[in-house]
């Protein structure tokens, strides 16, 4: 008896939260938790409800589809309910779901229809004699909101359709807001000082649902059709497959990425690679829909509850979650540009505990109204660095802290020196490392610290110079960096040279064979070719695309130290920014002595030029890449160098001047913009075949 109790108790608070939830979300396009956490709290609901049937009650969540249509837009009834899906979180519940259809049909195969699950507004569109005449939302799923003005302002809806469609009929699909929409939307909004959007989602369904469909008309709203509701006066195809190409050719807009498998592994298959590239979709997608194929078999597998069997959505990890940011950290980069840091109280995203997150700069804490103590929106995409989506506003309690950064580096400064308390702090921002003034040039966003001695700047230049892509010093990572720069045998990265056996013997947990590794390391990259120097000398603006110019344009350090602003500028893509940063760096003593130091040294600091080859010799002469997607034969990186080697330009962007766009796995948008420019694309087997008619070296 205490069981159910302590049950039905925890069944009630969190029907209470979920209801809150869902009104936040489906009404107020105002959500305070991520999806994933939403559906952590639904799955608990429906384990205790498995768990204890005789608890479940009519109004209960479960037995819901989303929440009631506002009344301001009017009432639509849906001829068929818009059902919404169960959830597979992992391949195990994907297969059991697959398991459970099978059984149900005897055994029977049947393939497999799957698509990107987009994070929009799903939206049910009437046509009668060929016209668009009602658009509604989904609501509760029976009744939804009619807001068939916003959405004739969506230019991919099509007011009319062609005289061969049927004479009534439905079709289903998601409105939703580009990512590139997105953020011009919310710039937009933070120029004229309103509320942010969380998320695309948000944005898109607060476009769709505005009384005035000015205001929607104003925004690049979008859909891709995913469905067929009902059809009167028409046959259709037999399976969804044929539908959806169905509706394509009555001018429908479906998602390209939709896709056809006969198996369910070979659905799996599909789902891990787009979790791959999901950054690489123009639109927010949250995961893969995979819906059984044949519309017989649809209709005798049917719905349980408000769910179709016959369809699931298999959700992607999550990479939003919601927690407390606990302070605000500076960091003090190798440039000297202050970075801050958001201090959060851990949160689990995505597999991944997440306590630190990108803040970027002072303007961008401010746009986004993030203060020190509110509960925020935290996104992880792949493998880059966690960051702040925004505030949960409702959520405040007042004692939240706004951000300022002549306070927060004073605060953080008086901390490392023990400087107390009443001591005034000064009326400008200062390093919190130093202590040297910080200024802020009016043309960039983030602060920089004016002293080339920092001591934050000297280690973070150390960490660089022996980095992959520099001078790659295997065996000398940061902690080793920082124990040799805070025993002070390595003050700036041209030490590194001249350290000792016993030097570094006398240091904790180094033994004599790791002691000769590192030792044998750095007398190994000595050698490195020119533009890894000039990219491990951490110059301003210049990376490693950038050394690789200059070291194709000047042969040696010297040559580029002389060069002037004019001679830089004269050389493609440098402008003057990049160019008065090259100018300044060699013009400053403390970076003369280290280039001084590296020369006693014996580094390389010249570039061994091969017999030079007129460029238009080569084959290759003339003719600009683009490379998107991974390549299986070798990494993009020794791609690029094969062209170049040949006479040909690799480039990042793609133009109407690119020859070739050569596209591997999992192309990026850049495949999207070759076929939008009319580039010839060459897939890897065409791109190989290329290299090996103009070289017997490949």
């Amino acid at each position: 008896m205490e069981d159910i109790n302590k049950a039905k108790q925890r069944i009630e608070e969190l029907r209470k939260a979920l209801n809150y939830h869902n009104y936040r979300y489906y009404v107020l396009d105002s959500p305070e938790i991520s999806d994933a956490a939403f559906d952590e709290l639904m799955q608990e609901l429906k384990r205790l409800e498995t768990e204890y049937p005789e608890l479940i009650t009519s109004d209960s969540p479960t037995q819901r589809i989303g929440a009631p249509p506002v009344e301001a837009f009017g009432v639509v009834e849906h001829r068929e309910p818009l059902l919404s899906l169960a959830n597979a979180f992992s391949y195990e519940e994907l297969a059991a779901w697959h398991k459970r259809a099978s059984n149900l049909l005897a055994g029977r195969g049947f393939d497999l229809v799957c698509e990107p699950k987009i994070d929009g507004l799903a939206v049910a569109l009437t046509y009668v004699d060929g016209l668009f005449v009602t658009g509604a939302t989904r609501g509760d799923g029976y009744r939804g909101e009619n807001i068939t003005q916003n959405l004739r302002t969506v230019r991919s809806i099509p007011l009319s359709v062609p005289k061969e469609a049927p004479p009534r009929f439905e079709v289903r699909g998601e409105v939703y807001l580009p990512k590139a929409g997105f953020k011009r939307l919310n710039e937009e909004r933070a120029k004229e000082g309103l509320p942010l959007f969380a998320n695309p989602r948000n944005a898109a369904a607060g476009s769709v649902r505005q009384l005035d469909s000015s205001i929607t008309a104003r925004r690049p709203l979008d859909i891709f059709i995913y469905g067929l509701g009902w059809v009167v006066g028409k046959a259709v195809p037999d399976t969804h497959w044929e539908i959806m190409q169905w509706l394509k050719s009555l001018g429908f807009k479906i998602n390209p990425n939709i896709a056809l498998y006969h198996t369910i592994e070979e659905a799996e298959e599909c789902h891990q690679n787009w979790v791959e590239s999901r950054e690489s979709f123009p639109y927010e997608a949250d995961g893969m829909v995979v819906k059984v194929n044949p519309i017989a078999l649809q209709q005798e597998l049917g719905n349980v509850a408000h769910e179709p069997r016959w369809a699931i959505a298999y959700k992607f990890p999550a990479i939003q979650g919601t927690t407390r940011l606990a302070n605000i950290g500076i960091n003090v980069g190798r440039t000297g540009r202050l970075n801050p840091y958001a201090i959060l109280e851990p949160v689990h995203i995505g597999g991944v505990i997440i306590s630190h997150a990108a803040l970027h700069n002072e303007e961008d804490i401010h746009r986004k109204d993030i203060r020190i103590g509110d509960w925020v929106t935290v996104q992880r995409a792949g493998e880059v660095i966690p960051e702040i989506v925004g505030p949960i506003v409702s959520r405040r309690t007042g004692e939240e802290r706004k951000f300022s950064m002549r306070e927060k580096t004073w605060e953080i400064y008086r901390e490392r020196k023990g400087i107390a308390g009443e001591e005034e702090p000064p009326d400008h921002p200062i390093c919190p490392v130093c202590g040297a003034e910080v200024i802020k040039p009016e043309d960039e966003a983030m602060h920089r610290c004016t002293n080339a001695a920092c001591p934050s700047q000297a280690l973070e230049q150390i960490k660089h110079f022996v980095s992959r892509g520099a001078m790659d010093i295997d065996g000398v990572g940061e902690k080793l960096c920082q124990a040799l720069f805070e025993a002070g045998l390595v003050k700036d990265a041209s030490d590194l040279y001249y350290l000792t056996r016993e030097q570094l013997l006398g240091l904790e947990k180094m033994a004599d064979k790791s002691v000769s590794n590192v030792l044998n390391s750095i007398e190994g990259s000595k050698n490195r070719p020119l533009a890894r120097v000039i990219f491990a000398l951490g110059i301003l603006h210049v990376g490693e695309e950038y050394a690789e110019l200059l070291a194709e344009n000047f042969s040696s350090i010297d040559e580029l130290a002389k060069a002037s602003q004019e001679d830089l500028l004269s050389l493609p893509s440098i402008g003057p920014k990049i160019a008065d940063s090259i100018v300044t760096f060699f013009r400053q003593e403390g970076n003369k002595r280290i280039i001084e130091k590296l020369r006693k040294a014996e580094v390389r600091l010249e570039e061994e030029r091969a017999e030079e080859v007129k460029s238009e010799e080569l084959p290759l002469d003339g003719l600009e890449f683009v490379l998107t997607g991974k390549l299986e034969s070798f990494p993009r990186s020794e791609a690029e160098a094969k062209v170049k080697a040949l006479g040909g330009k690799a480039s990042s962007d793609v133009t109407k001047e690119t020859s070739y766009v050569v596209v591997g796995a999992d192309p990026g948008s850049k495949l999207a913009k070759a076929q939008k420019l009319g580039v010839k694309t060459l897939n890897e087997v065409e791109f190989l075949e290329l290299l090996n008619q103009n070289t017997s070296l490949f």
